[in-house]
């Protein structure tokens, strides 16, 4: 089954119970702004009540496991969409950029035991950048799903 195909099957559900955070970096923030617009969209389709949201912005990318790991402990919050947009440079910082912060979100679910959605975009360029933010290929979106069927198990 295509990743198409498999998000487009999954039936929103009642989460109107769950607490859920978006933290979301400024950085690209024309990508990251689609992409929280997508996740937001899923969290009010899946009944997730606008004060059960908390959101936190960073500068970048790798911030994003600190912010996140701060706004669970506060709200003890049940999920967690992280949100970041890392594109390729002429050395290999866009690497050391994307192990670092995915690592730092699985440690945060694992941790403290809180399901995370990764929607970090790591790009060639800024036109993949886009096409992975808008639409239905939109990874906020995705990543919300995955946060919150995990949340659900």
């Amino acid at each position: 089954m295509q990743r198409k195909e498999a998000v487009k099957s999954i039936k929103p559900r009642d989460a109107s119970a769950l607490r859920a955070g978006l933290v979301v970096a400024r950085f690209y923030g024309d990508i990251t702004s689609a992409m929280e617009k997508g996740a937001r969209e899923i969290l009010r389709k899946w009944c997730i009540p606008e004060h059960n949201i908390k959101i936190a912005r960073t500068y970048g990318s790798f911030e994003l496991p600190l912010a996140a790991y701060r706004l669970v402990k506060r709200h003890k919050l049940d999920l967690v969409v992280a949100i970041g947009c890392i594109v390729k440079g002429e050395t290999r910082h866009d690497e050391y950029l994307a192990h670092a912060t995915s690592y730092g979100l699985m440690r945060l679910s694992l941790e403290r035991n809180v399901a995370v959605g990764f929607g970090v975009i790591t790009a060639d360029n800024l036109k993949q950048a886009k096409a992975r933010s808008r639409g239905k290929a939109n990874k906020g979106s995705e990543a919300a799903i995955a946060a919150l069927e995990a949340a659900m198990l």
